[in-house]
C-alpha cells in the first residue's frame, strides 16, 4: 500500500565533513516522500513525481514545515527519566546520590512498564524514533522496556547493566549472572521485530575484570548486538579508572583488552581522549555518542568534535537523559553548538542535524536501515514546524537559506516544534 507525504523535505546522504557539503545532502523546497508498507519507495520535488502516482494514493500535504528523518539518540537512560533535574553534583557524586536509589526500583516489571510508556512518549513528542537505552542491573527493566517499545513497533536497543563492583549490594550482580541474565535477553529478544540488544558494562569503574572478560565473550558468541558502555566523562573518573587498572595503558584501553571494540561499540561521552584513544577508535569502527547536555550540567568538560572527525571516529547526539536535561534533540543542537563555541570550534547547522539523523545511525552501524530516505529504509519521519512559536515564526522572516532555517530551529527549537512523528509511515 503506497502513502505520500508532501511539503519542504531534506536529509543526507553522507557526512557534510567529508567531500562535498552540497552532494552530502538533498533538500527539495516542495519534494514527496513516497511509502510502500513502512518503507521508503521514492523521494524527490513533488512536480516530477505527483504524476506517478495513482489518483488513489493518499497524499498528506504537510506546510510551512520541514519533513525530515526522525532524530537518533545514541545514549540515553530510560530509568533516569524521573531524576532528570537532579541538582548540584559531579558524575560520581550524581551516581551515588541520586542514580543509584532510582534505579533500585526497577527491579519492578510493572515499574519499569510505566516509566518505559512515559519516556518513549516523551521521546516521540520530540521527534526521536530510535534510541540507544540503558536499562538497569535488574533483567526486569529490560523485559519492560522491550514490551512497551515492541508494541509501540518502535526500532530501539537497549541492554541490561553490568554492574559487579564500586556499586551499592541491591545494584549488584556477578560476572557469572550478567553473562547469564545477558545471554537469556539476547535470546529473548535480539533482532526480534525492531528490537535489538546492547551488552551494557555501566563503565569500567563498577565492573571486574572478570565481568569485562564476560562481556567479551558475549559479543564474540552474538557478533551483531551491541557494545554500550561509558567512557572518558570526568577527570576524577578516568583517575580511579587509572587507580583500579594500573597494567593498562589508559581508560580505552580497558575495554579494548577486553576486546569489546568494534563496529557496534557505542562509548558514551568520550571528552578527555587522546589522540592515540581517538585514532583506536576509529580504526575499529568505534562510536563517540555526543551528549553536550549532560557534559555541561555535569561539569564534565567540552567534547572535542574536531578531534573525533580527524581520526574518522563515528559520532551521533546523545541527550543522556537523566544527567541531560531534555529530551529534545533539537535543545541539544543548541548544546552542542555552544559547547564547540567555548572550544573556539565551529559546528554548522547542516553538520548538527546530519549527527542527529544520519550520522547516528551509521554511529549505530543502521546506515540504509534508518537516518535517511534511501530506498527500503524504514520510514520513521518528523515534520518541523517553523511557525511553532511566535518568535521563530517571526525570525524565519528574515532567513536565507537552509542553513539558516536549520540554525534557527536548532536555536529557539524544542519539542513544541515538533509537528508530526511517523513510525513505519504512520503518525503516532
Amino acid at each position: 500500500m503506497l502513502k505520500a507525504y508532501r511539503g519542504e523535505l531534506l536529509h543526507f546522504l553522507s557526512d557534510p565533513a567529508k567531500g562535498c557539503l552540497e552532494e552530502s545532502y538533498q533538500h527539495f523546497d516542495d519534494g514527496l516522500l513516497i511509502i510502500k508498507d513502512g518503507l521508503v519507495e521514492q523521494v524527490g520535488d513533488a512536480s516530477e513525481l505527483l504524476s506517478t502516482l495513482d489518483p488513489s494514493v493518499e497524499i498528506t500535504h504537510y506546510e510551512s514545515g520541514l519533513i525530515m528523518p526522525g532524530f537518533i539518540d545514541t545514549h540515553v537512560h530510560y530509568p533516569q527519566t524521573e531524576m532528570i533535574a537532579s541538582y548540584g553534583e559531579q558524575l560520581l557524586e550524581w551516581l551515588e546520590n541520586y542514580t543509584f536509589p532510582f534505579e533500585r526500583q526497577f527491579e519492578d516489571f510493572e515499574h519499569g512498564k510505566k516509566v518505559a510508556e512515559f519516556f518513549l512518549t516523551q521521546l516521540l513528542a520530540a521527534g526521536t524514533t530510535t534510541a540507544l537505552v540503558f536499562g538497569t542491573v535488574h533483567k526486569e527493566s529490560v523485559e519492560a522496556f522491550f514490551t512497551v517499545a515492541q508494541q509501540k513497533k518502535l526500532r530501539m536497543i537497549c541492554g541490561k547493566v553490568l554492574m559487579d563492583q564500586n556499586c551499592p549490594d541491591y545494584l549488584s550482580d556477578t560476572a557469572q549472572t550478567g553473562y547469564d541474565d545477558s545471554k537469556a535477553l539476547i535470546e529473548k529478544w535480539h533482532d526480534v521485530d525492531r528490537l535489538q540488544y546492547a551488552i551494557t558494562p555501566r563503565f569500567a569503574p563498577t565492573c571486574s575484570a572478570e565481568q569485562l572478560q564476560k562481556a567479551g565473550q558475549l559479543l564474540a558468541e552474538n557478533p551483531s548486538v551491541y557494545i554500550h558502555t561509558h567512557l572518558s566523562e570526568n577527570k576524577d573518573e578516568i583517575a580511579w579508572v587509572k587507580a583500579l587498572f594500573p597494567d593498562n595503558d589508559g581508560y580505552l584501553d580497558v575495554y579494548d583488552q577486553h576486546k569489546l571494540l568494534g563496529r557496534r561499540s557505542v562509548f558514551a561521552h568520550g571528552v578527555h581522549l587522546h589522540d592515540c584513544e581517538c585514532e583506536r577508535l576509529g580504526e575499529t569502527g568505534s562510536a563517540i555518542a555526543f551528549c553536550p547536555s549532560s557534559n555541561l550540567f555535569l561539569g564534565s568538560g567540552l567534547f572535542n568534535l574536531k578531534q573525533a572527525q580527524k581520526y574518522n571516529v563515528n559520532v551521533g547526539y546523545g541527550t543522556d537523559i537523566g544527567a541531560g536535561t531534555t529530551f529534545s534533540m533539537l535543545s541539544t543542537l543548541n548544546e552542542g553548538y555552544k559547547t564547540q563555541q567555548l572550544r573556539a570550534d565551529k559546528l554548522s547547522p547542516i553538520q548538527s542535524f546530519y549527527l542527529a539523523t544520519l550520522g547516528g545511525a551509521v554511529a549505530l552501524d543502521l546506515e540504509g536501515t534508518i537516518g535517511n530516505f534511501t530506498k527500503g529504509a524504514e520510514a520513521d519521519f518528523i515534520v518541523l514546524d517553523y511557525h511553532a512559536t511566535e518568535l521563530m515564526s517571526r525570525r524565519m522572516q528574515h532567513c536565507r537559506n537552509l542553513s539558516e532555517k536549520l540554525f534557527i530551529l536548532s536555536m529557539l527549537g524544542d519539542e513544541r516544534h515538533v509537528k508530526a512523528t511517523h513510525i513505519m509511515g504512520e503518525r503516532v
